[in-house]
């Protein structure tokens, strides 16, 4: 019975030491930059032996593209499959969002952190190309199909707009550094519809057509 409890402990133990060195991996890849940052630097904070980082990821790679795999979990929860009219609220709740100390998003950060490894890059790239791509979706954008409004060129506009953002708001430049989430919401409303859904005229009845805004003329008008 005392051997079963040992081993629970150290299971616990062991999960808590892994979420640990993830957290300060996040922040340190975010605020340094991956080639600045060493497996020493994570494990010094993080007060383990830096054996555990091989243990637990292999190696800071298998680390820096755990901390990548998060920032698609945050990302896809914030705007991944939420309905259209929903992609502003999602953006701003991201946008708003902030470090303890005040600083802009890790996870926005981490993405935009160029690693200076090819491989690393390229996770880095996928996970942004994957968040444009699910953005694009939402108004009708299609793999396997001509990407004749270019969508893909407006979602990953939008994209860049919220990363932006997110990064003036620790410049002081009002109203911008003291806005709340509510108050971005509908500047991003505009941009959003602005951006990513206007655009060349759609066939009737294709995936992703808009109805007009108020008061935008039609071509029936």
């Amino acid at each position: 019975m005392t051997v079963g409890t040992d081993q629970g402990q150290r299971r616990r133990d062991a999960g808590k030491t892994r979420q640990l060195l993830l957290e300060v991996a996040r922040r340190r890849f975010a605020r340094d930059g991956y080639a600045a940052t060493t497996v020493r630097d994570i494990a010094d904070e993080a007060g383990v032996n830096v054996a555990l980082i091989n243990r637990y990821f292999d190696s800071k790679e298998g680390l820096f593209e755990a901390c990548l795999a998060y920032a698609v979990e945050e990302l896809a929860r914030a705007a991944g499959d939420v309905p259209r009219s929903d992609i502003p609220a999602a953006i701003a709740q991201q946008a708003a969002g902030t470090t303890p100390d005040g600083g802009p998003n890790q996870v926005l950060l981490l993405l935009l952190r160029s690693s200076g490894d090819e491989r690393t890059e390229q996770m880095r790239l996928g996970v942004l190309r994957r968040f444009a791509e699910r953005l694009a979706a939402t108004a009708g954008w299609q793999p396997d199909t001509p990407d004749d409004g270019q969508l893909m060129l407006r979602a990953q506009l939008v994209l860049s707009a919220a990363i932006g953002v997110t990064l003036l708001r620790v410049s002081g430049l009002q109203p911008l550094t003291s806005a709340t989430e509510h108050d971005l919401v509908e500047p991003l409303r505009d941009l959003v519809h602005g951006v990513l859904h206007a655009g060349p005229p759609r066939h009737p009845g294709s995936v992703g057509g808009d109805d007009p805004a108020p008061g935008r003329p039609t071509s029936d008008d």
